[in-house]
């Protein structure tokens, strides 16, 4: 078991050898374009590119709560968008986090990191926009991530 390393820095800029993938959570509407999302556009259009249109086409996918797509933004970087919040905090009951939704997508996140060989490196998910506490989320981190021996950097922004 590996527990998640908690840093000062950029999580869009990966602090790492070997493959990386930069995790982080979507809404289920749509919406890109508040809070993290916003650093990883600035640096690659891609993933933004890639949900729009896995959104816009998901009557023929599998986009929903705790989906997850990679997308490949420099040979030995993917960043993961991974549906983990029911709506936005304007106009939603409660906190948007769906902490189910994040335990799913972090368990398939598990699987891809595996498969590529790759670290995950990730902000504090779930606990900007989508209103879920760390206290909740780090649990999941250890149990998805951690158990399958998936190192883990989280990035405390400054």
């Amino acid at each position: 078991m590996i527990p998640p390393q908690i840093i000062r820095g950029d999580a869009t800029n990966p602090q790492a050898k070997g493959p990386k993938i930069i995790a982080h959570l979507c809404n289920d509407l749509g919406g890109w374009g508040k809070g993290f999302v916003l650093a990883l556009s600035r640096r690659w259009p891609e993933p933004e590119r890639d949900y729009r249109q896995w959104h816009r086409h998901r009557a023929e996918n599998d986009f929903g709560l705790g989906a997850v797509r990679l997308v490949r933004v420099r040979p030995d970087i993917w960043v993961a968008n991974m549906v983990g919040q029911r709506g936005t905090r304007h106009g939603s009951a409660g906190p948007p986090i769906r902490y189910d939704a994040v335990e799913r997508c972090l368990s398939t996140l598990a699987g891809h990191a595996r498969e590529l060989g790759a670290s995950v490196h990730m902000p504090r998910i779930g606990c900007g926009l989508a209103g879920g506490r760390w206290e909740r989320i780090e649990p999941i981190v250890v149990a998805t991530l951690g158990h399958r021996d998936v190192s883990v950097t989280v990035y405390d922004h400054d």
